[in-house]
This record gives structure tokens, sequence and C-alpha cells, in this order.
């Protein structure tokens, strides 16, 4: 079966803002992408995975993930999460630098 996906290369810009890398269909088979920059204190706000798996992988700085709404973990430059679907998260930044990642969310195949 051939994609109609083509090759994606995009330069990380140094913005301090969010920065989309990957929208879904019909750029990717369903992937989407984006680079997170958090202000110290500053948090992404707490959301769902619902019916996608996500990776983080820190660019810059630390934080915090709550994830599931309690379990607490140290994140930060060099470290990589994953979050489970169908599961609640939130990401603060705790520490004096922005704290910078790019996630990338993928949908799952429900029974």
């Amino acid at each position: 079966m051939a994609s109609s996906q083509k090759v994606f290369i995009e330069k990380l810009n140094d913005n301090p803002e969010y920065q989309k890398l990957l929208s879904g269909e019909p750029q990717t088979c369903g992937m989407r992408s984006g680079r997170v920059y958090l202000k110290p204190g500053d948090e992404c706000g707490q959301h769902s995975t619902k019916a996608h798996e996500e990776l983080l992988v820190f660019l810059a700085g630390n934080g915090e993930a709550i994830i599931g709404g309690k379990e607490k973990y140290q994140v930060g430059v060099g470290k990589v999460s994953y979050i489970p679907p169908h599961t609640e998260h939130n990401i603060k930044n705790t520490g004096t630098e922005p704290l910078v990642y790019i996630y990338c969310v993928a949908p799952i195949k429900e029974n």
C-alpha cells in the first residue's frame, strides 16, 4: 500500500512561543507534533491524551509532569516521557529558565 505522506523536515525556531510541527492527516498518518515553550511558572494545562499515546522530548529547562492528576515526575533537558492513552496530565515549569519540549501524539486503535 503506497503512502501519500511525504518526508517532512522543519527547522526548530528560537522564538519563545508554540511552534506547530506536524498537523496530522493528510500531512501524516495521524501523528501530530509541536514544540512547546513554557516560561518559568507556566504550565500547559491539565488535559487527557484520549485515544492517543504521547511522547515528550525535553530540550531545555526543568519542570514537573503531573500524570493521572496526582503522580509527579521530574522532567527536563535530556529526559523523555511517555504518556499512555486515556491519561490526564499537565506539564509545569518549576525552574527559573524556559522549559522547552517537543510533543508527538499518535492515535491508537481502540477495540
